[in-house]
């Protein structure tokens, strides 16, 4: 009772006693790592040799990598990854790999090895998005894709997205990144500008997903209440359109998504599109943990 960390390393007084953590076959080591996740993994991988070499291994790694993993290495140039270990493909993976024009990103999780998904506004179908008298880009170091769409005024407001891609089984939750009003820098400050802003307390806007095997989800957000207010409406907001679910026999999941209030019997403005997120269920469910969000 009351050993050491140091007596199970086999350090007792400069001389070593009975077995130690070094002593354990490193394939034994690896059978117990398995059920670990990848930060866990690299934390044990400091104990001592055998726990390093394991940790190391290709045979680990690559029950941690997601089954379509070499779809995701499609995306990339074939020397980025010729000569990494399975681990090392894993830290590849676990950063954004653009794709369609930079206007789309897939990478995994980092603790599950989930595959996760963002489509940038400039990838979707945005009603006048061409009439400036209407929209603008913003060009926003807040955005992942460094740039959102600003609608400053229009009556007919409707913004889809598509992606096809070979999804792993699992189920996934699509929503929308929103800001009411505008925002800028002054004096290294961040500012919000609300001269825009108005019509969305009227009527609802309306979210909408389809996948391509028949799976359906809809609800309805006031992006502001009946005043015209919105609560925390000066940061970013994720609107959840709904879940769909990709099973095994699936090779490539087509997901459509829409955004829309097409009552024209008023306008609506001043509101920021940033992007589309597709996330494995149980990691967004973390994050927001995480975040501290309810």
């Amino acid at each position: 009772m009351g050993l050491s960390f140091s007596n199970l390393n086999g350090e007792h007084n400069g001389s070593s006693i009975g077995p130690s953590l070094g002593d354990i076959p490193e394939s034994c080591v690896a059978c117990v790592i398995l059920h670990l996740t990848p930060p866990e993994i690299c934390n044990l991988a400091r104990l001592n040799r055998a726990f390093r070499g394991a940790a190391s291994s290709d045979s680990v790694w690559e029950r941690k990598l997601p089954s379509n993993y070499k779809d995701l290495l499609d995306l990339l140039p074939v020397e980025r990854y010729r000569s990494l270990s399975k681990k090392g493909v894993f830290a590849l993976l676990s950063r954004p790999i653009p794709f369609d024009d930079g206007n789309k990103e897939v990478w995994i999780d980092r603790v599950t090895g989930r595959v996760c998904m963002a489509v940038s506004a400039k990838g979707m179908a945005i009603t006048g998005i061409e009439d400036r008298r209407y929209w603008n880009w913003i060009d926003t170091e807040e955005s992942r894709f460094h740039a959102v769409a600003y609608l400053q005024q229009i009556w007919w407001f409707e913004v889809d997205g598509m992606v096809s891609f070979n999804l792993p089984p699992g189920t996934y939750c699509l929503s929308f990144r929103i800001h009411l009003g505008r925002f800028s820098k002054r004096l290294g400050r961040r500012v919000c500008h609300f001269e825009h802003t108005h019509g969305w307390e009227i009527k609802p806007v309306r979210f909408s997903l389809s996948t391509s095997d028949g799976q359906e989800a809809s609800c309805e957000y006031y992006l502001a209440d009946k005043e015209g207010e919105q609560a925390g409406r000066e940061s970013w907001r994720d609107y959840k359109v709904g879940e769909f679910v990709v099973g095994c026999s699936e090779p490539t999941t087509e997901v459509q998504w829409s955004m829309k209030q097409i009552d024209c019997t008023h306008s609506k403005g001043g509101i920021c599109v940033d992007s589309v997120f597709i996330i494995p269920t149980d990691v967004k469910e973390r994050n927001k943990r995480k975040a501290g969000v309810k």
